[in-house]
Order: structure tokens, then sequence, then C-alpha cells
């Protein structure tokens, strides 16, 4: 750490660094920023910055307001498209005045999940799919204006949306964040671009960050870029499909070493699966956190809808990935509920306290579903002993709440303030009257 640090102070004076940006989450997953001089650097690096955590969603209340914000050295970076490079960012921790770590930071509550993992002896990887929409703005009072009209894997050569994405991926490239693919996605105006795998609170921190770039450069061409889950009627919602894996020192421990290609999974990789489909109706409240996010989990469209796994079938919640012979450190599975306006910080951390019980429990994975579960009427699946995921937030809120699962792996602070708010949210969104009901009844009832 005091390596880190002094490469961050002379790095900083050697590039002539006018303002250094302290970023950090609330609970659900907002980025903010406390800006400071060089000068402070050093003492913010030793003591911390003071803020009033009373003012952040889900931090302090009045009486235990004071927090410190103590910069985490490793992810220092500048943010290119700031005049001349000259300002840099750090991800925070944050701390109580008495230097423990403040259960309400989300990134303390993945590093403890993380270090229940490392006393099992593992590491935990994930790789994600980013979906979003590029817009012509973000005014709420009319329907959002397209950029494009292209759909599936397009190639547009000329239009803002794809010179947009090609000037995201190169500053992302610039920042340290490794780009894997980046194409038009199934909607008009939809792109993707997946990042490469890396471990999971880097991965966290970088979600974060390629939101940030995302939007700020489409403020640049004065358009706007939207993590909704399901900005527009009619058309796919836009998802955060995350590929997982454990690691055992350099060994990936989701693959069968017996080299088998009908079975690439290793038994450890099937007891994760089968706790997270088990736990994935406890914890879809944290992957899917909005009540928009439960008009993208809606059958007809290609997101999940039922707790299920298969080895090449989209339709499943838990998909796995088809595994080169001579890669055995890409085999992993793929989780496709999130969305990508949840926070990564909890996401990862349901997530992996969902499959670490699988493999303490000594969990039984299900049998594979074969069939198109899209095609499927809903009486069909449920024949099939197929469970569904909760669609709503408010159903998603009850299974949570009973979930000892997830209050463990959250810690009380956040579980209790994250139910109180987003029941909040739903309470807000049952009361309001929608242009669609006026259209439907006010002019016949």
């Amino acid at each position: 750490m005091q390596r880190e640090q002094e490469y961050v102070l002379r790095a900083v004076e050697e590039r002539n660094v006018k303002l250094i940006r302290l970023w950090f989450t609330d609970v659900l997953g907002k980025l903010k920023s406390v800006a400071i001089s060089p000068v402070e650097l050093e003492t913010a690096f030793e003591e911390g910055v003071h803020f009033d955590g009373s003012a952040i969603d889900g931090f302090s209340r009045i009486q235990e307001s004071d927090v410190l914000a103590m910069p985490d050295p490793s992810t220092f970076e500048l943010l290119p498209w700031t005049e001349g490079g000259t300002t840099g960012r750090m991800f925070c921790d944050i701390n109580t005045p008495d230097g423990a770590p403040f259960q309400g930071d989300p990134r303390h509550v993945l590093r403890r999940n993380l270090r229940n993992a490392q006393s099992a002896g593992y590491s935990f990887f994930v790789a994600p799919e980013m979906e979003f929409f590029y817009l012509a703005d973000d005014e709420p009072s009319h329907r959002p204006t397209l950029l494009d009209a292209g759909s599936y894997f397009d190639l547009t050569t000329s239009d803002v949306a794809s010179d947009l994405r090609r000037r995201t991926i190169s500053v992302l490239e610039l920042m340290g964040i490794p780009v894997e693919y980046s194409f038009h996605e199934d909607a008009p105006s939809q792109h993707e671009i997946d990042l490469r795998y890396t471990d999971a609170m880097s991965m966290a921190d970088q979600i974060m960050t390629f939101r940030l770039v995302v939007r700020e450069l489409a403020l640049e061409q004065g358009h706007f870029a939207s993590f909704m889950p399901k900005p527009l009627e009619g058309v796919q919602g836009s998802g955060m499909h995350l590929h997982l894996s454990l690691f055992n020192d350099d060994h990936n421990a989701f693959h069968n070493a017996a080299g088998d290609p009908e079975e690439p999974l290793s038994d450890t990789a099937k007891k994760f699966m089968a706790g997270l489909l088990h736990h994935a109706p406890e914890i879809t409240a944290v992957t899917n956190q909005l009540v928009n996010s439960y008009k993208r989990l809606v059958a007809g469209y290609e997101a999940p809808v039922w707790v299920s796994w298969a080895k090449n079938n989209r339709s499943a919640l838990v998909r796995v990935p088809l595994t080169k012979p001579d890669k055995a450190s890409s085999t992993r599975i793929e989780y496709r509920a999130p969305d990508p306006a949840c926070n990564p910080y909890l996401t990862f951390s349901v997530i992996l306290a969902a499959g670490l019980a699988g493999i303490d429990g000594d969990y039984e994975l299900p049998a594979e579903t074969t069939e198109n579960l899209y095609q499927m009427s809903i009486e069909d699946v449920e024949k099939m002993g197929v469970e569904p995921i909760p669609r709503s937030l408010s159903e998603a809120l009850d299974v949570m709440e009973r979930s000892e699962l997830v209050h463990n792996a959250l810690g009380e602070h956040i579980f209790e303030w994250f139910l109180r708010n987003k029941r909040e949210e739903w309470g807000s969104y049952k009361a309001h009257v929608s242009q669609w009901e006026l259209e439907r009844y006010l002019p016949t009832w």
C-alpha cells in the first residue's frame, strides 16, 4: 500500500494533475465524488477525507453522520476526457472515524464476501456483458428518441451511435479497462460492450467507471446514454449478463480436470450453480433493483423468467457457455438475470454468497432444461416443476426479506435500508396513475 501511494504521489506530480476525484457509491450504486487538490493527497492517504454520511442515501443517520473516504491507490487513473487529462480519480473505501469499515459502504460489503471466498480457497472472477441505449436526450415527457435503427450485429459505418461506441472503447482502454467485444444489440439504438474478465472487486470498480464513461462521452456529443433496463416498449430490454468463475490459485475451479467435453464443469462448479439457482429468487431484488427491471423480465423477450439452467439454451437463467478444449481457464457459467442498473458491489456479493452456499451445503444441481422456455406456456413450464423468478419488485422484496443468506451477505445496515428504500419506491409506483391507465380506462369508465 505504501509503495502504491508513493507511485500515485509521483504520478500526480510528473503528469501535472490538477485535480483528484475520490469516488464511492451509495447503496443503490449511484456514483458519488469529492474532489481534492494534489497538495491534499498525502493527507488524504493518511487520514482520509471527512464528509457527512447522512447526506448520502443508505449511509449514516444524522446522529452518526461522520465518515471518512479512504482513497485506494491501486485504482488511480487519469480521466482522458477531461481537459488535457489533468484530472485523476481513485475509488475509496468508507470508514468510521475510529478507522473501522463503515457498514453502509457497498465496497466494504463486497470485500467482506470476497474474504469469505478466500477463506475457502477461492478467488471470484467476473466478466459482464454491458447493454445500454443511446438516445437523443433524457427528457421523460416524450417517448425516447433513438439514434439509429440497427439490429443485432448490424454493421453501421457513419451513424452517431457507432461513433460514440468506438470513442467509448478507446477511452476505456486508455483507463486500463480492456474490452473483449463490442456490437450493436437487438433493439434499435441498443448497444453492447463486453468487458474482459478480472477479479470481482476490480470489475465492480470498472462497471462504475464504464457507466460514467458511456454517459460522459454521449453528453459530449449532445446525446444521452441510458442503462435503464426497459426504456422502450415492444423491444428487448438491457441486461448485464455475468460470466462467473472461481479460481483456486491459478487453477480454474469450475473446470472439469477430466477433460470430458460433454461434462465441462467440475463438481465445484455444479454446486456453485446449484446454490445460485436455489437462492436466485432471494437475490433478485438486488440484481434487479428497479420497478422497471421487471418490465424486462417478462415472457416473450430474451430475458430469463424461469429458475433453470442449460448448456446452450439462452432461455435459461443460468447458461454454461462452450469452452474450447485448450482453454480451461475460460470455463465459466453465465448468470443472465442482472441488469445494468444494479449496484455491482452488492450484486457480486449476493451472487457469490449464493454460490458458496451451494458449495458449503453440497447442493444438488437439478436436471438441465433443454426446452426453449421462451416458446412454452406458463402452465406447461410449471408442469415441468420449474419455478419462476419474482415477477415484480414487490414480490422480489418479499422473498428477499425472508432470506438469511441475503441478510448475512449485505449486513444488517444495508439489508434493512435497502428493503425500506425499495418498499417506498414500490409504494410510489403503485400510487402513480400512468398514461396507459388513462388511455385505457378514462374514456370508457
